[in-house]
């Protein structure tokens, strides 16, 4: 990696060429179907899975952000219901990915193993229960935790503990063993992966340095311009010696380009940043769209700072009195920059998307970008079957979306909008 950068990208096209990489240049299809959920997420590469529904579950919100509404019983039946062509791991964090990439975490499922096998490790500790729930998988088949729960060996002894069986179940499933063979409602279940995992990929076995050059490769690709730090957490590798290494060999042969990206340094010297062989760089990005806090836009916090300028914190965790911006804040996109953010809430008992605070980064332009996230908002709201949206007064955002959803006499208290 001794090349010098063949050529310097402004931050602008830096941004197009990240957003063309992560599917925002396309048209957005005026019907969604299957097809267009598995181009998405061909290009995604994975889809973060989060249990927080204050509006919607994170899994949905990629796919609505680039495709615009759709059923979500489509993603559904082509994600959660099924193996078919998705399976669940921790390709990041606990994320929906292709069945076909099973292998390529093979060493990360050794890892785990080798961690648990440990002395005094929980795995050690509780061989009993592990075995044990090898043994009902094999004989049953794929089972949701409450399934062993209701068949729990209680007259084996003292040695029985429900919370250890569902640990056991997440043990297994981290080590490899388990794979998740779909959900009913938001709930797994579990089976053995060598029954669910189609052979040809479950009997694979990658070197782990073959598998990092792949997954690194994935990763560029889904960035576009990326530095080695972006591409270490795309997959949470951890490991920023073997991502380096990867890096290497991929210049070499030349998928991946040495580039400068101005305004892209630490400490007042340039990053070090390669673009992938395939990236395009548009002249324009002409898209609004809300983004879910587990976006890969965003879900890097150095990144989105370095690229978006656009500091950015969950603050889920934050106690009430020390947020900012809200519970559930989310990144709004118009054209290349992401120009502030809105705390939403879906209260389906009063058929109401909240906009419980909304505000404005320094770069945006109010009298331009509120118009276009107010159409988001309006699709946002019908996407989640909701009748009318609010907006509060809190956050600098709040009166310019309020104004452009329900017209220039509005005050900024609480704003009702009938969808027609």
């Amino acid at each position: 990696m001794t090349a010098r950068p063949s050529h310097t990208l402004s931050a602008a096209e830096a941004r197009r060429m990240t957003l063309a990489a992560q599917g925002f240049s396309r048209r957005r299809p005026d019907a969604v179907a299957a097809r267009h959920l598995h181009r998405t997420m061909s290009q995604l590469g994975v889809l973060q899975i989060d249990s927080v529904n204050v509006f919607a579950r994170s899994h949905y919100m990629p796919m609505f952000s680039r495709l615009g509404s759709y059923d979500p019983a489509l993603l559904d039946r082509t994600f959660v219901s099924q193996t078919t062509h998705y399976v669940e791991y921790l390709a990041h964090e606990a994320t929906f990915m292709p069945v076909a990439d099973w292998a390529l975490w093979g060493f990360r499922m050794q890892e785990w193993r080798e961690r648990a096998e440990r002395p005094g490790a929980w795995g050690h500790v509780h061989s009993r229960t592990l075995d044990w729930v090898r043994d009902e998988l094999r004989a049953r088949g794929p089972l949701r935790p409450a399934d062993l729960r209701d068949d729990a060996p209680r007259e084996r002894g003292s040695w029985w503990d429900w919370d250890d069986a569902k640990i056991a179940l997440e043990h297994l499933w981290r080590r490899g063993e388990v794979a998740i063979a779909g959900r009913m409602g938001f709930e797994r279940r579990y089976g053995l992966a060598a029954q669910i995992i189609p052979s040809a990929i479950h009997d694979t076995v990658l070197p782990r340095a073959d598998a990092v050059r792949e997954l690194v490769r994935r990763a560029a690709r889904s960035y576009g311009v990326a530095t080695v730090g972006d591409l270490n957490d795309y997959y949470r590798l951890r490991d920023q010696s073997a991502v380096r290494a990867a890096v290497g060999e991929l210049e070499d042969v030349g998928e991946l380009e040495p580039v400068s990206v101005r305004g892209w340094e630490r400490g007042g010297k340039p990053i070090a940043a390669w673009r992938h062989r395939d990236a395009t760089l548009p002249r324009r990005i002409d898209r609004a769209a809300l983004l879910t806090p587990f976006d890969p836009v965003v879900w890097f916090r150095d990144r989105a700072l370095r690229v978006f300028d656009f500091d950015y914190r969950i603050e889920i965790y934050v106690p009430a009195d020390r947020r900012r911006y809200g519970y559930y804040s989310l990144p709004m996109l118009v054209g290349d920059r992401v120009v502030g953010r809105a705390d939403l809430k879906a209260d389906r008992a009063a058929s109401t998307l909240r906009v419980q605070s909304a505000w404005w980064e320094q770069h945006a332009r109010p009298d331009v970008d509120a118009a276009r996230i107010a159409e988001e908002l309006v699709s946002a709201a019908a996407w989640q079957g909701l009748e009318r949206i609010s907006v509060s007064g809190w956050g600098d955002a709040a009166d310019d979306l309020a104004r452009a959803l329900h017209g220039p006499e509005t005050s900024v208290e609480r704003h009702v909008h009938p969808r027609e």
